[in-house]
């Protein structure tokens, strides 16, 4: 006699409908949208003031909701946290309106900054940066000796006056809501020795990680004509595989 076998009955996904397919590819898109939106912004590099932190020619995200003032509806959703020291930022210059830029936050409020020699010390402390750069190795007293040196160089105006009603004995003292803000390329970078502190207010966000990076003259942002804009673009075009940084693709920010 045939023995019989046993039967066995297998339950079938049902697939996915048409409408629930792009009811999903929405959602996601909606998301995408929102982050892109509300959370990152990208960004490229201008100068060479964060060597070798960061290039001419970098493209960055930046998060612009990490340092941005807690929401009650999205507090409990994305990580917010104060600025810290060493952390790098985005923010929009004092000195310069609609200018953006980005610097390593050196002081925070109620800090004591000098520099002798071109060394940071910080509230009494000779700070290690491994980060530092002294690519010119020429000596500027002001520069080096921050605030020690009268600033006689500082183009600024505002600033110059302000200066002095800032320093403590040998510091300059970082007050409320403002950040002491210096380059890692520190022989070549214009930033709070020159201009001031950067108000809270003017903070846009922290530099998350590089999606692009190709290689770009300095000042290159700086170019109008509309002619010289449209060659450097043919010029990405043509040489995109050949002078795309690719060991910088994804390197995070620190």
């Amino acid at each position: 006699m045939p023995k019989q076998e046993d039967k066995v009955t297998v339950d079938e996904k049902p697939r996915e409908t048409t409408a629930e397919f792009l009811a999903s590819l929405a959602e996601v898109l909606v998301i995408v949208l929102f982050i892109m939106t509300f959370v990152l912004q990208n960004f490229e590099i201008p100068s060479g003031s964060m060597e070798d932190t960061l290039l001419v020619g970098d493209h960055v995200f930046v998060n612009r909701e990490q340092f941005a003032p807690p929401t009650r509806w999205m507090g409990s959703l994305l990580p917010y946290r104060e600025i810290r020291r060493d952390d790098i930022a985005v923010f929009f210059s004092p000195e310069q309106q609609g200018l953006f830029l980005v610097k390593r936050i050196i002081g925070i409020p109620g800090d004591h900054i000098h520099l002798r020699d071109g060394t940071v010390y910080r509230n009494g402390e000779r700070l290690a940066e491994p980060f530092a750069q002294h690519k010119l190795g020429n000596f500027d007293p002001y520069r080096d000796n921050f605030p020690a040196v009268p600033p006689f160089e500082v183009r600024n105006g505002k600033w110059k006056q302000e200066l002095s009603s800032h320093i403590e004995g040998n510091d300059i003292v970082v007050p409320p809501d403002s950040y002491f803000a210096m380059g890692d390329n520190r022989d070549n970078s214009y930033d709070s020795r020159f201009w001031g502190f950067v108000p809270r207010k003017n903070v846009i966000g922290r530099p998350l990680f590089i999606y692009w990076s190709f290689v770009t003259p300095e000042g290159q942002y700086l170019v109008r004509d509309a002619g010289e804009r449209m060659g450097f673009l043919a010029h990405i075009v043509i040489h995109f595989f050949d002078q795309t940084r690719w060991r910088r693709t994804l390197r995070i920010v620190r």
